[in-house]
């Protein structure tokens, strides 16, 4: 049974940094397809891709965080990272990470105050 469980949201000011982390089990992050990654969603907005895997080396960032998030994957501890900077208030969502195979975390609140 494949489950993902993000941590590391909370408030921050506009300019600040916070780093999410994705634990997941029954599934390797290291698996080399597409789609592993994460997505958010702001109050009353569609689901949005942030950045993902494309292969085992490749990824691709949404358009309005190119520059200012990494996403990154610990093997070793089976965990994926989003490492975020230079936070906006436009960032302000629920984080939640996928396998890009139909699994999703319950997700993590992001508020960046200005």
């Amino acid at each position: 049974q494949v489950q993902l469980v993000e941590s590391g949201g909370g408030l921050v000011q506009a300019g600040g940094s916070l780093r999410l982390s994705c634990v997941a089990s029954g599934i390797a992050v290291s698996a080399d397809f597409m789609g592993m990654g994460w997505y958010r969603q702001g109050a009353g907005k569609p689901r949005e891709l942030v950045a993902r895997f494309t292969s085992r080396l490749s990824t691709n960032y949404g358009d309005s965080v190119k520059g200012r998030f990494t996403i990154s994957r610990d093997n070793a501890k089976n965990t994926m990272y989003l490492q975020m900077n230079s936070l906006k208030p436009e960032d302000t969502a629920i984080y939640y990470c996928t396998t890009g195979r139909g699994h999703w975390g319950q997700g993590t609140q992001v508020t960046v105050s200005s």
